[in-house]
């Protein structure tokens, strides 16, 4: 018998290895950058004005950082709790066979939450959660803003990352910022200089990371896809760039970028969605 999926299913709880092994490698990154800032080269010398618009810039970022995770980590974007049965009928709905319900169109199983996610883009590794309908939204925000932190913090340690290249030979800095680990376990360098490399070496590259996401999600959002819809060139769904940005961001698309804690409901429910025929039929 078809029912709706049970909230407290312990096969629909998604693992928290991933996120754990996420915060012990921020942690280190956060360690280390202050091994850096406060034993080791220092940050880069400013006046008391730019001093305080460095600190208020970093509180805004780690604000808006922090509150976006904790926003994807507390929206559930899977079918449990949501009232399916009877209500299976039209185009593109389907029946999953390892949740025994019917699903509504733009859902997807994840083999690894062991759930239906309601309009699902992706599984993200890093943080040990289906991107969906309810999260969609805090996590492109978090995209931009951990991106903003880590550029941040690679242009703080820039001086500093300036003066170590500058006392070194090329070989020596090239080796300093692809291995550091093996610099740091030969010998070659000290757990400052180590730590400058460190902590550089991930900021770039992970604001490299977030960045390249953004854009890619962002391309997404304006065409009103997701992932699954793109790379198999669906466009059943966009609605214009006006109305996608309203769809997945709500009334206020454009404050909820500023401040994660903003209401700003989604004209949906992640059930029946709105397409590209409606919108012709309704402008004909």
């Amino acid at each position: 018998m078809e029912q709706p999926w049970a909230a407290g299913s312990a096969e629909g709880t998604p693992t928290r290895l991933p996120l754990v092994l996420t915060a012990l490698w921020a942690a280190a990154v956060g360690l280390e950058l202050a091994y850096v800032l406060v034993l080791g080269p220092g940050p880069p010398p400013l006046g008391p004005l730019a001093r305080a618009l460095q600190l208020a810039l970093a509180a805004f970022q780690l604000l808006n950082l922090l509150g976006n995770v904790g926003l994807f980590l507390r929206s559930d974007p899977s079918i449990r709790g949501v009232m399916l049965a009877g209500r299976g009928l039209g185009q593109g709905w389907a029946y999953c066979y390892q949740c025994q319900s019917q699903v509504p169109p733009r859902s997807r199983h994840c083999s690894t939450c062991r759930v239906c996610i309601l309009r699902r883009d992706h599984h993200c590794l890093l943080l040990g959660r289906c991107v969906g309908f309810h999260n969609y939204r805090p996590f492109l925000c978090l995209l931009l803003h951990a991106s903003g932190v880590l550029l941040h913090v690679s242009v703080l340690l820039g001086p500093a990352l300036s003066a170590l290249l500058r006392a070194h030979s090329l070989l020596h800095t090239a080796a300093l910022l692809l291995l550091p680990w093996l610099m740091l376990l030969t010998g070659r360098v000290s757990l400052a200089q180590f730590a400058l490399a460190f902590v550089t070496d991930t900021c770039v590259a992970g604001a490299l990371l977030c960045g390249a996401g953004l854009l890619f999600h962002g391309m997404l959002l304006l065409r009103g896809q997701t992932t699954w819809e793109w790379a198999r060139g669906q466009h059943f769904y966009d609605l214009g760039p006006y109305h996608n940005l309203q769809a997945a961001l709500g009334p206020r698309w454009i404050l909820v970028w500023l401040w994660p804690f903003l209401a700003s409901p989604l004209p949906g429910d992640g059930i029946t969605f709105q397409t590209a025929a409606d919108m012709r039929l309704m402008a004909s």
